[in-house]
């Protein structure tokens, strides 16, 4: 759960970058991550800024917040871990964020590819659950969301 928390919270801030929702949500992640004292909220303004920067440069916005995602993750990750009483605030400011957002940046897009025999099971905002028989004993397996 704390992992979708992660992911939501990630996808929602680097969404935001260069939206008319970017003050509110930088914001938000600042008086977030004031738990790292004053030096280190400072510096998450810094990384803020320079990351939504980047985006408002890009020719390929998407492309770029799909790269500072990572970091973001990692950031919210060692926040969560070194502060778990920020979940609540985090599962806050995500509704917040999404609200204010473009309908544009409400949606989110996942490709996913299997070759060469490979199997995907994927899901956004919701489960799968897969059922497999072991080789040779049929049954081919499903899945269900």
């Amino acid at each position: 759960m704390l992992e979708e928390l992660i992911l939501a919270g990630g996808t929602t801030v680097v969404g935001a970058m260069a939206t008319d929702s970017w003050l509110a949500a930088r914001g938000g992640v600042t008086r977030l991550f004031r738990r790292r004292g004053e030096d280190g909220q400072s510096a998450i303004e810094a990384q803020l800024d320079n990351n939504a920067a980047l985006v408002a440069r890009a020719d390929d916005a998407e492309r770029v917040r799909q790269t500072l995602l990572p970091l973001w993750l990692l950031e919210l990750e060692s926040l969560l871990d070194q502060h778990p009483d920020a979940a609540d605030e985090l599962r806050e400011l995500v509704e917040e964020i999404r609200e204010r957002l473009p309908a544009a940046e409400r949606t989110w897009v996942q490709n996913n590819v299997a070759k060469d025999g490979g199997q995907v099971f994927a899901v956004q905002g919701g489960n799968v659950i897969v059922h497999q028989a072991l080789p040779g004993q049929g049954g081919g397996g499903g899945a269900a969301g």
